[in-house]
């Protein structure tokens, strides 16, 4: 999860490739990355040592000055990264360019996070992204609609599956819906808080968050509940 400055907690990741044909210009495409309001939790992935392909994962946040590491996917592995793109004649090009060089690899996290990084990348067709951004990354680092610099998942469940090719140890936590978070506030949170805040405004405490914290735990609805409770002496009479 990656946090700003503030301490806020955005849960929505994407993963963030660069290209073999523009691995050149990672560090200025990584500039863009975090001017844009990201924040970047992982960085590296698959690598290659002695022509045996090896798993890292960063989990800590870098910046600027850290370690990079390249990202060396073998034909075999860009085949299975890019399996829901089988059949398609690109294909074979595809993971022939993916399998050409170092690629950098990046979890990036933010608000609206997949959306924001597939704006910043701009349309696939180099043509389109040229007429439409031409200050999008791929107007300005791709040469082709298949060099097209860098790559993005297209969606949370794309997201979470590209993550975990490149992070296997990465774990995700699961995304609710709007729909399914209004439902559970609504349910479980909402009217017990309405009731607080309406006794904390009719006793102005000196500290509100306080005097409400201890509402909150006296008045919670799921604590248990003991009825009918049966004393020690009251026991011995009965015996």
């Amino acid at each position: 999860m990656g946090t700003n400055s503030r301490g806020r907690v955005y849960v929505e990741r994407t993963l963030a490739l660069i290209k073999p044909d523009a691995f050149h210009k990672a560090e200025d495409i990584e500039d863009v990355i975090l001017n844009s309001g990201f924040t970047i939790v992982q960085v590296g992935g698959i690598f290659k040592i002695n022509n045996r392909y090896k798993a890292f994962a960063s989990l800590h946040i870098i910046s600027h000055t850290s370690q990079k590491r390249e990202v060396l996917l073998s034909p075999e592995q860009c085949s299975d990264f890019y399996a829901d793109q089988y059949g398609k004649p690109t294909f074979p090009n595809l993971t022939t360019l993916m399998s050409s060089g170092p690629i950098r690899a990046y979890t990036l996290a933010r608000e609206n996070c997949i959306a924001h990084w597939k704006f910043i990348m701009g349309p696939s067709s180099i043509t389109r992204a040229r007429d439409t951004q031409p200050g999008c990354l791929r107007a300005k680092y791709g040469t082709s609609d298949l060099q097209n610099a860098v790559h993005g998942s297209e969606s949370f469940i794309d997201a979470e599956r590209e993550i975990k090719f490149i992070f296997p140890n990465t774990v995700i936590e699961p995304f609710p819906s709007k729909e399914k978070t209004e439902e559970y506030l609504s349910k479980h949170v909402n009217p017990t808080l309405l009731m607080g805040l309406t006794e904390l405004c009719k006793h102005k405490p000196s500290d509100p968050c306080i005097w409400l914290a201890d509402w909150l735990i006296k008045n919670n609805p799921n604590q248990p509940q003991i009825c009918g409770a049966v004393t020690v002496e009251e026991v011995g009479r009965r015996q």
